[in-house]
């Protein structure tokens, strides 16, 4: 089991491949809005949420733990990207892409806004090194799938490495 943290004691556990398709229909919407350093260092975040490469059941982050930045606005800016993410993986964007229906996709983006609504980051603990440092930012692009891939970390996106 896996599961993702709000900070607040609410907890998101999923079963191994509720996890896979949460984060397969997350990189869909977050390679369409990614315009920021720091929606870039979320997306290196949630490559290496990629249980084909992390291995089955060890994945998962606490809001908390996430450096969500130093002012006010910059906090206000990453928790409104990934509100907006959410949003976007919500409509269902590109999910006619999927060699899969993801049944439980929609009730994952239906719980995890309201995680994050109601948190607050200037709260979060962002010395825990959760998120990926600037330079370890996801700017590569999978040219086959059109998402961020795991460069730096690996050369291959979450649909290559699941043999997509």
């Amino acid at each position: 089991m896996n599961g993702f943290e709000g900070g607040d004691g609410r907890y998101m556990e999923m079963t191994n491949g509720g996890t896979a398709v949460f984060v397969d229909v997350l990189m869909l919407a977050v390679s369409s809005l990614a315009r920021e350093p720091w929606d870039f260092r979320f997306a290196a975040l949630l490559t290496l949420q990629d249980q084909n490469v992390m291995g089955r059941g060890v994945v998962g982050f606490d809001l908390a733990q996430l450096d969500w930045g130093d002012t006010p606005q910059e906090r206000a800016a990453a928790k409104d990207f990934l509100l907006r993410v959410l949003e976007l993986a919500l409509s269902r964007h590109r999910w006619e892409e999927l060699t899969y229906e993801p049944p439980r996709a929609e009730g994952y983006l239906r719980t995890h806004p309201a995680m994050v609504r109601d948190f607050d980051p200037a709260t979060a603990t962002a010395g825990a090194g959760v998120l990926p440092a600037p330079d370890e930012a996801a700017m590569g692009l999978c040219v086959r799938h059109r998402v961020l891939d795991g460069l730096p970390f690996w050369e291959a996106c979450v649909f290559c490495t699941a043999g997509v």
